[in-house]
């Protein structure tokens, strides 16, 4: 699944049309039905603005949408920015291994929330 089929699937899942969605968010019917229909130019690709509108009005997670979008959302671009090294060997680990690294990452959260009790 896309973007657009994403943005299309969750608009129906609302019961709204593409007019009441495009006007809740301040763009027009033809920009959000090319949207869905995956027929942007590059240059046209809605914003991360945008996004974060289509996000809200349709209940649905920032970070999904950005992602979808092929947008990185702000707060895991500075963490990049910060320490380019370290998602630079997450990035060449192959799949097997960084699924058992997340794994590791949210054993030690889940302990971590354990001790706060």
């Amino acid at each position: 699944m896309n973007f657009g089929e994403r943005v299309r699937e969750l608009r129906k899942g609302k019961n709204l049309s593409q007019r009441e969605l495009a006007d809740q968010i301040g763009v027009s019917f033809t920009y959000l039905s090319k949207i869905e229909n995956g027929k942007l130019d590059f240059a046209s690709f809605p914003s991360e603005d945008t996004i974060r509108k289509l996000a809200d009005a349709l209940d649905a997670e920032v970070d999904e949408l950005l992602l979808m979008a092929k947008k990185i959302p702000q707060d895991i671009r500075d963490r990049v920015i910060e320490k380019p090294d370290a998602f630079r060997k997450l990035a060449q680990l192959d799949d097997d291994r960084l699924e058992q690294v997340i794994r590791e990452i949210e054993d030690e959260e889940g302990e971590g929330k354990g001790k706060k009790k």
